[in-house]
């Protein structure tokens, strides 16, 4: 038996995806782009024309508090309500070599940009705490990236966006600084003339998974916002409270099943693996995260200080 509604849907996700492997099997990296991945965005409704624009949704929130703020982006997102371009997922390959020579290669499909509120022509980019991201990306099917991931979609990105970090203090938290720094991403993209759908990266820090979750108890993990050079402004780190989120974070949406071998696999299957699990992530095997982040689905009473 299949258990309960989320395993078989997952089951069921996995057996669509099914016949495109032949096609993705023994693809060139070069290639992978024309690959039909639709599949895996299966979970997530179709939006809605009624439904919010960017610019009216910021207006919507504009005098909630944190905890209304969250719900409204969890109701928003749940009900599909982000751009189409975002359900065009964009491969990227990672690959590691063991010491004993053994090899691994994996194929992750990956949102072009940060999970966004709003239609193609009008979206924001939306920060959200840990309890909202975990919702988010167990009912569609993804998971959030690990640090390696990061990395790697940023090197194979399109366009390196510039970090554009906005005056630290209170107002970090406020969907002021929030609209204010997508606008400073959409001016930017527009200058350099990225299209939708292109893979980029530059524009925010990610919200990733990582062992040191469970080294101390509501955490909330942040990485990335790499310079030009390539070395990110902000080194993992799990200061903050899982209830934390500010202007600077973004949610990139991986799709749980990568391609492995020849076969789709679960992300969190090869992250349990001792060995495959270095295709994905720098730190070793990363247990439990499924479990870990169903935890995380229950949205607390948020405060305002700082450092939650």
């Amino acid at each position: 038996m299949l258990g309960n509604a989320t395993t078989r849907r997952k089951f069921i996700r996995a057996l669509l995806c099914l016949p495109a492997v032949s096609r993705i099997a023994g693809a060139r990296p070069d290639a992978a782009s024309s690959v039909p991945v639709r599949d895996l965005v299966g979970n997530i409704p179709a939006r809605a024309s009624q439904h919010f624009t960017g610019s009216q949704f910021a207006q919507y929130v504009s005098t909630m508090d944190p905890r209304q703020r969250e719900q409204a982006i969890r109701d928003e997102i749940l009900k599909g309500n982000l751009p189409e371009f975002l359900r065009k997922l964009v491969p990227v390959e990672l690959g590691c070599k063991l010491p004993d020579g053994r090899q691994f290669a994996a194929r992750i499909f990956v949102a072009p940009d940060y999970l966004a509120i709003g239609s193609d022509d009008d979206f924001l980019r939306i920060p959200m705490n840990l309890h909202t991201a975990a919702a988010i990306t167990d009912r569609f099917g993804f998971v959030l990236p690990t640090k390696k991931m990061v990395d790697a979609i940023y090197a194979q990105s399109g366009c390196h966006l510039a970090p554009q970090p906005l005056p630290a203090g209170p107002e970090m938290r406020s969907m002021q600084y929030y609209w204010t720094h997508n606008q400073m991403i959409q001016e930017q993209s527009r200058l350099l003339g990225v299209r939708l759908g292109e893979l980029v990266s530059g524009d925010k820090k990610d919200v990733v998974i990582t062992n040191l979750l469970f080294n101390k108890a509501g955490r909330i993990a942040i990485y990335g916002w790499h310079r030009a050079t390539g070395e990110p402004i902000q080194p993992l780190s799990t200061v903050h409270g899982a209830n934390y989120a500010d202007y600077s974070h973004g949610i990139r949406l991986v799709s749980e099943m990568a391609l492995m071998d020849g076969k789709f696999q679960s992300i969190y299957d090869i992250l349990r693996d001792s060995s495959e699990s270095k295709v994905l992530s720098d730190e070793g095997p990363i247990h439990e995260i499924r479990e870990f982040l169903s935890q995380q689905e229950a949205l607390p009473a948020v405060t305002t200080t700082a450092s939650n």
